[in-house]
């Protein structure tokens, strides 16, 4: 799907032709196939959701022993994760070597809060077991920094913007009150 209907021209509405723009039209056209391509629209019983998540979080004390090696088995460990939960969608991962960047799709049955803490609890458990000098240096401990970052990854505000004000007219038609008003036509009053 490709979002015209929020950056074209509101008059076309949502049966705007898949052509080029008209003459006078601003479609952010790059914009719109980008996001078209990486924002899918899901569904499950009674809520459609296009919820997209970047998502960060440290080791502990920032020390740096996500190396190659034990990257691959913690993308490994977090898509074993996700086998249990099959309605979380991993669109991108990547590390430095003492934090984790995660862009993933998450429906809106599940906290944020509660997502990470799965990853992070999980992927711990499972790199502790595979990896036996991480013990070593964590012990009982968990591996992760406490918190984490997290922003929405969404079209661009000002499309959305645009797009809700142009709602009310798509809606309940042209407003009309300022037409109707009689304190508007009165001629003011000297104080």
């Amino acid at each position: 799907m490709i979002f015209y209907f929020l950056t074209g021209n509101p008059a076309r509405g949502l049966d705007t032709p898949r052509g080029q723009p008209e003459d006078g039209e601003e479609w952010a056209y790059h914009t719109a196939v980008w996001y078209a391509v990486l924002m899918r629209i899901r569904q499950l019983n009674h809520t459609v959701y296009q919820t997209n998540y970047h998502i960060v979080w440290g080791t502990k004390y920032r020390r740096k022993f996500l190396k190659e090696y034990v990257r691959n088995e913690l993308v490994k460990a977090l898509y074993k994760i996700q086998k249990r939960y099959p309605d979380w969608y991993f669109i991108k991962m990547n590390t430095g070597e003492d934090h984790v960047h995660v862009l993933m799709e998450i429906p809106p049955k599940y906290s944020i809060s509660e997502v990470v803490q799965k990853l992070k609890a999980e992927s711990a458990l499972m790199l502790k077991q595979k990896f036996k000098f991480i013990t070593k240096i964590y012990g009982d401990t968990g591996i992760w920094s406490t918190g984490f970052f997290v922003s929405t990854v969404g079209l661009n505000e000002a499309n959305i913007r645009k797009y809700i004000e142009i709602q009310n007219d798509f809606d309940r038609g042209i407003d009309l009150t300022g037409e109707f008003d009689m304190r508007s036509k009165e001629t003011p009053h000297d104080p």
